[in-house]
């Protein structure tokens, strides 16, 4: 049986990939991750913050990625979290050097300016990646959020200049209040396979259309979520919250259920069923868009969100 496929040009013998987590933070959890199965490892980001702050723990995190680099066969993919352009841009020429496969791009800001207008916005996007694709000769996934006006445009832009593969979605962490200590404190919850929802719309309706890799994170928990991503047109499929939940041990609990999977379909390759379920190959194709909406409103549920 055929496991493998291709992201950002590289061959991976499967398509589950660990993305940036405290497991991926240093040289033995990535070791841990590469002896689990990984078919690539992403590693904990490196935020635009931290490269004018502590240098003694940036300089840390390079030597990490150039131990993880020389030692494995299995990818490794540096992600930098930027927001604005600048002199960090510059940094990923350094995360090259390191001998990492490819460079994920984080880009996480919340437009809270309400003069800043949506075109501004989404430049600035636009304009981190041209510069990072000057500076460098890997490849580059840019990991998104979906609160554009019009995702897919977001989308082409980025591929337009130079994007060599989307991650979709980012997750916002939000805020909440503690009214013991009357302070504003940052909330993390693990994701839910409820939450594989949005990516697996919007990977449907961005396969085929554009001239990239696509990666599907957020929700994955089991062997199920990882098939459904790889069917609406997902080049790998990203975890963080199902490893750290159950452990670098269970990238082989997803990989074994895929293949049984596979294999009560028949299916001899995961290229025989990707993307069957991408917009393009649907005869109603909104039906991942508006066409379930009146339906999820007039079924029983309704009123029970």
């Amino acid at each position: 049986m055929d496991l493998t496929t291709r992201y950002l040009g590289l061959k991976l013998s499967h398509p589950i990939v660990a993305s940036p987590s405290p497991l991926t933070r240093d040289i033995g959890g990535i070791n841990q991750l590469i002896d689990a199965g990984a078919a690539a490892i992403v590693s904990a980001s490196i935020f635009e913050e931290d490269i004018t702050g502590d240098r003694s723990m940036l300089q840390a995190h390079l030597q990490t990625l150039r131990q993880a680099s020389k030692q494995r066969e299995v990818p490794i993919i540096a992600s930098l979290n930027g927001a604005t352009p600048g002199g960090w841009v510059s940094f990923a020429s350094q995360l090259q050097d390191c001998g990492v496969s490819a460079i994920e791009v984080d880009l996480y800001r919340v437009p809270a300016d309400i003069d800043e207008t949506g075109e501004h916005f989404e430049r600035g996007y636009v304009d981190i990646v041209r510069s990072l694709k000057q500076v460098v000769s890997i490849p580059i996934a840019v990991k998104l959020s979906p609160y554009f006006s019009s995702p897919g445009n977001m989308a082409k832009k980025l591929v337009e200049v130079g994007a060599d593969g989307l991650v979709l979605f980012n997750r916002f962490y939000g805020s909440n209040i503690d009214l013991e200590s009357m302070t504003i404190k940052p909330e993390y919850q693990l994701s839910t396979p409820y939450d594989i929802q949005l990516p697996l719309m919007w990977i449907s309706l961005l396969s085929g259309k554009l001239s990239c890799s696509l990666a599907a994170t957020s929700g994955v928990s089991t062997y199920k979520e990882v098939v459904k991503y790889l069917m609406v047109g997902a080049d790998v499929v990203m975890t963080t919250s199902s490893l750290l939940k159950f452990g670098p041990k269970h990238i082989g609990a997803l990989k074994s259920g895929l293949s049984e999977w596979m294999e009560s379909r028949t299916y001899d390759s995961v290229s025989a069923f990707k993307g069957q379920f991408a917009a393009s190959n649907l005869e109603y194709p909104s039906a991942f868009a508006r066409d379930h909406y009146s339906d999820v409103l007039t079924s029983d549920n309704e009123g029970h969100g």
